[in-house]
């Protein structure tokens, strides 16, 4: 099944040979979800469930050069395949198959995975007397206790989603837009009006860089209130990063668009190919720059704020993510079409790879900490071990009868 799809065409048919390239290009930003975690506690300086490691700027540029683009790349893939599920399925059972798809790892995760990485934060760096996990979990995780007098954070009560919130923010999403279906519905039935099948011209320049303008400023607006690695509780249950939610509503918004109007097949491959020019233009220029850590994984141009520091960084940060999703959408579709078992296998498993990926990750961080590793040499080994293990985990648990719905 594709990652963060909903129904995917049958293997061996002609539409799912057509679109072996968008799995390649979800395979590609799986492996790229598990580097950038990897690379967490050697490189930006935010908040992670391992400290006191080695650093390297360098791992603090390429934090910030995932950060601009590859989520918002998530988003818009995931976008794509809600339309034609939705036509397909009818809304009702649309909806209940992305409730079981999406909302069953959210909560089992937030109930099981999340807690667990919470624990071991709470017993390595939080220096408070030992408490069982169980107390921990109704006391501190769920808050149901006293908040302690020094309690050192990132938040109260330890309850979150943890990487989890991509799926929980994808599931909104999803349920926004079947809302404005059945609005629209309503509005068409009211006054008459039939449904329309104009196929809008797929973007070129001048699109692109409104597109860019537009979420350049609304970004930095955002952040005026809303730094970067901020997160916002969003009727106490939705957990919400507002810096960056102009680029992931946008290519959302954009991937429901390129399926109603083919842009994945129709847009010219040589505005692509200048657009992923200019994305690795840009991503030269931050390397040569170079990241401090102490930044939280921005080159330091800022994380938000009434000054021009955070308006240089949100127009770069805008333009990297516009061209690099645009570029790589390109480069996949016209350069990495291949498709065999081991692809089929990985890109049937990536979903689960994501969901179960962190614990693993976070459980190589801790067994390399304090082994005189160098902070480049520490993430190579934990991007190794992390993705052979999450694929292999993946591959095994997705078999399994009651997750084989889900997963």
């Amino acid at each position: 099944m594709y990652t963060f799809a909903y129904d995917a065409p049958r293997p061996g048919t002609d539409s799912a040979h057509r679109l072996a390239w968008l799995d390649n290009l979800r395979i590609a930003l799986t492996l790229l979800v598990v580097v950038h975690h990897a690379a967490q506690p050697y490189g930006p300086s935010d908040w992670w469930y391992v400290e006191g490691q080695p650093r390297n700027p360098v791992l603090t540029t390429l934090s910030a050069v995932d950060g601009a683009f590859f989520m918002s790349l998530f988003f818009f893939v995931s976008a794509v395949f809600v339309p034609g599920s939705y036509e397909r399925r009818g809304g009702r059972s649309f909806v209940n198959g992305r409730l079981v798809r999406l909302g069953i790892p959210v909560l089992v995760g937030a109930l099981t995975i999340v807690p667990t990485l919470m624990y071991a934060y709470y017993t390595h760096y939080r220096g408070y007397p030992p408490l069982s996990f169980g107390r921990y979990f109704t006391d501190v995780y769920l808050g149901l206790g006293d908040k302690p007098a020094d309690w050192t954070g990132p938040s109260w009560p330890d309850l979150q989603f943890g990487h989890l919130w991509f799926i929980q923010n994808l599931l909104a999403y999803t349920l926004l837009y079947v809302l404005c279906r059945q609005v629209a519905r309503l509005l068409r039935r009211r006054d008459g009006a039939r449904d329309r099948d104009q196929v809008g011209a797929a973007p070129g320049h001048r699109a692109l860089l409104l597109l860019t303008a537009g979420i350049a400023v609304a970004t930095f607006l955002i952040r005026l209130r809303y730094p970067l690695d901020a997160w916002v509780p969003v009727l106490d249950f939705l957990q919400v990063e507002p810096a960056r939610l102009p680029q992931y509503a946008a290519f959302f918004a954009l991937g429901v668009f390129a399926h109603r109007h083919d842009w994945l097949r129709r847009f010219d491959a040589r505005t692509g190919w200048v657009w992923l020019a200019g994305g690795l233009v840009g991503v030269g220029l931050l390397t040569a720059v170079g990241a401090d850590a102490s930044c939280a994984g921005t080159p330091c141009f800022g994380p938000g704020g009434l000054d021009g520091s955070s308006a240089l960084w949100a127009a770069y940060e805008s333009a990297l993510c516009v061209s690099l999703c645009v570029g790589l959408l390109t480069l996949f579709r016209e350069a990495v079409t291949g498709s065999g078992r081991l692809s089929a296998e990985l890109a049937a498993s990536a979903y689960a790879v994501y969901i179960i990926h962190l614990p693993l990750v976070v459980t190589a961080q801790y067994y390399l900490s304090g082994r005189g590793l160098s902070a480049t040499t520490a993430w190579a080994v934990v991007c190794v071990i992390g993705v052979l293990a999450a694929f292999l985990l993946a591959a095994g648990l997705r078999r399994l009868p009651l997750l084989r719905r889900v997963l």
